[in-house]
């Protein structure tokens, strides 16, 4: 699973500010991990924070609420994400490289394999109470996602219609990928998210988007 590329902590930032920052990060780290195992009904403050071995007084310290650090837990991970669209999109389709933004996503979501689980659960369980907040972090990337799908080259090749199924169907197999990791370790004994493995599903998707939107316009339907 490729490393973290955040940018270490430098000399000049005070050291209580750096322990500080590493124990928002592990709170975070733990929050998502069992957000995706238990749901948001399912885990508690509490929860959290005997997994991180922190007293609830001082959870509060950084988090002031479970919404609040459910609401972190989804910026930290899909923030990077909708960034990245953003950017790529505002591109000119001829200057676009879409296996490089694939291999972009895929790093930051391998530096987070809980958090497709993690929406995959509140979205198979309702997640009513959530779906406020759910909404307003991936409508952004679908609509970004719909925006290049419409502009690119190939696009032509689909209908208006069809372009938002395209899109869901490459979140599918991007999101799959991890939800599916755990239960093909313990059916194959092999991990989808060791190096090697990672490696190839990020070359088989940005072959996989090349193909569904090739670089030379085509025709529309």
């Amino acid at each position: 699973m490729p490393a973290s590329t955040s940018p270490p902590p430098t000399a000049l930032t005070p050291a209580w500010r750096r322990k500080g920052e590493q124990t928002a990060e592990r709170i975070l780290d733990a929050a998502e991990s069992l957000f995706a195992e238990r749901g948001y009904a399912g885990t508690s403050l509490r929860d959290v924070a005997t997994r991180v071995e922190l007293r609830i007084p001082s959870l509060y310290n950084h988090f002031p609420s479970k919404d609040a650090l459910y609401a972190a837990v989804l910026a930290r991970g899909i923030g990077p994400v909708l960034e990245m669209l953003a950017e790529f999109a505002m591109r000119p389709a001829a200057e676009r490289d879409s296996a490089a933004l694939v291999a972009r996503v895929m790093e930051v979501l391998g530096r987070h394999p809980h958090l497709p689980k993690l929406i995959q659960h509140e979205t198979l369980t309702g997640g009513a109470r959530l779906t406020p907040m759910l909404r307003e972090w991936i409508a952004p990337v679908f609509g970004r996602a719909g925006e290049m799908a419409q502009t690119a080259p190939g696009a032509g090749r689909w209908t208006p219609e069809e372009r938002p199924l395209v899109v869901i169907a490459v979140y599918n197999v991007l999101v799959g990928y991890f939800t599916f990791a755990p239960l093909y370790r313990q059916l194959e004994g092999v991990d989808l998210l060791a190096a090697p493995l990672f490696a190839s599903q990020t070359r088989l998707l940005g072959e996989i988007i090349a193909a569904l939107f090739p670089d030379e316009p085509v025709q529309e339907k």
